[in-house]
C-alpha cells in the first residue's frame, strides 16, 4: 500500500474508488457465542486486516485480541509503507515505530520509536500485561520485547530505501511538519459479550525527525476506550491530535450525549478552532459507541474505513468538513 495524498481534491473521486463490500465464508456459531454482534471497524482501506479481526471475533476470541490480530496484518506487510515491517523511515533512514493498545477495564499498553521489531502492537499489550507500567520507548522498550521473545529484523525494505533515497536528493532538513501521509491504522473491535477494545499502530510520518512520536501510540490521542461508552481512534497529523486529545475528547463527548458522528464531528470542529480556514494537513477520527453505532469525520475529503459486521466487511468513505 502507497502513502496516499491526504489533501483530495474530490470527494467524490475518492467515494467512486472503494472497494466492493467483502463477503466472509459461512461458520459455524461457536458454543460460547455472547448476545452482542461482533463489530470490527479500521481507518483506511485495510480489508484483509479488518477481515482478520472479524474472523477472530467470531470464534470467540476477546475484542483485544481480535484488534491486535487485525493490524497485525499490516505491520506484517512490507507493501504498506506507514506501518510495521517496509515503513518509511526517518530522516536517517531509520524506521521506528509506535503503538498502544487499551482493553474494557481501562488497562493500556504503549510503545515508542521502536526499531527492529514489527508486531509492535502486540509488543503494546505485553507492556500492558507483564510489567507495571504503561508506556516503554526507545531501546528500552526493543530490549523488552527481544526479552518477551519477539525477533528482531531489519524493518528497511528495498522499495522504503529506494523512496528515501529519492527523498534525500530535495529534502530539506527543517525542523517542521510536511503534508507526506501517514495512515495509521487504528482499530475498534466490539466482541460476543459486547465489550469494546483496541489497538492503534503506525511507523508515523515519514522521514521524521529522528524520536518524534505522534498521537498514535499516546492514549487519550490516539486511542481510548470507555467501556461504558465506547471508543475513539485517530488517524493524520498527529501533533494536531495531541493538542486537543482526540479521541479522549469523542469519547467524553458521547459520554454528554452526543452520538459518534457527532462526536467526531465536534472533535475535528475544535481542531479547526486553532487552524482557522481549511489547513493543510489531514486529521481524521473513527468512533463506536456500546450500542454498535458507528461515527467517522475527517478535516479533508478521502478518508476512508471498514466496517464488519454480519458478513459483510464494507469499505466506506467519511464525510468530510
Amino acid at each position: 500500500m502507497k502513502r496516499r495524498h491526504f489533501i483530495s481534491s474530490s470527494s467524490a473521486a475518492g467515494m467512486g474508488a472503494l472497494v466492493a463490500p467483502y463477503f466472509f465464508s459461512p461458520r459455524p456459531s461457536p458454543s460460547h457465542t455472547g448476545q452482542f454482534e461482533p463489530i470490527s471497524i479500521c481507518t483506511w482501506s485495510f480489508v484483509q486486516a479488518n477481515a482478520a479481526a472479524f474472523r477472530a471475533l467470531q470464534t470467540g476470541k476477546s475484542a483485544l485480541e481480535a484488534a491486535i490480530e487485525g493490524v497485525a496484518v499490516e505491520e506484517n506487510n512490507a507493501q504498506n509503507t506507514t506501518v510495521g515491517l517496509g515503513g518509511a523511515p526517518d530522516r536517517e533512514g531509520n524506521v521506528s515505530l509506535d503503538a498502544c493498545v487499551m482493553d474494557r477495564q481501562g488497562n493500556c499498553g504503549a510503545v515508542l520509536a521502536v526499531e527492529n521489531v514489527k508486531n509492535v502492537a502486540a509488543l503494546a499489550k505485553a507492556v500492558m500485561d507483564n510489567t507495571p507500567h504503561v508506556i516503554l520507548a526507545g531501546a528500552g522498550a526493543q530490549e523488552f520485547a527481544l526479552q518477551q521473545g519477539f525477533v528482531p529484523e531489519n524493518l528497511l525494505t528495498e522499495e522504503s530505501k529506494l523512496n528515501w533515497e529519492k527523498w534525500l536528493k530535495t529534502a530539506m532538513y527543517k525542523p517542521v511538519i510536511n503534508i507526506e501521509n501517514h495512515d495509521t491504522i487504528g482499530m475498534l473491535c466490539r466482541d460476543q459479550n459486547g465489550h469494546i477494545e483496541g489497538a492503534c499502530t503506525t511507523s508515523g510520518l515519514a522521514y521524521k525527525m529522528r524520536g518524534r512520536v505522534g498521537d498514535s501510540p499516546i492514549i487519550g490521542s490516539g486511542l481510548f476506550i470507555d467501556q461504558k461508552i465506547g471508543g475513539a481512534v485517530a488517524t493524520g497529523m498527529g501533533e494536531e491530535v495531541l493538542k486537543t486529545v482526540g479521541s479522549f475528547l469523542i469519547v467524553e463527548l458521547m459520554r454528554q450525549g452526543k452520538s459518534p458522528q457527532q462526536a467526531c464531528e465536534e472533535a475535528v470542529a475544535r481542531i479547526l478552532e486553532k487552524n482557522p480556514g481549511k489547513p493543510n494537513f489531514q486529521v481524521a477520527y473513527l468512533a463506536m459507541n456500546t450500542q454498535g453505532e458507528i461515527g467517522a469525520y475527517s478535516i479533508h475529503p478521502g478518508f476512508t474505513y471498514m466496517h464488519a459486521q454480519k458478513e459483510n466487511n464494507a469499505h466506506k468513505a467519511a464525510s468530510a468538513f
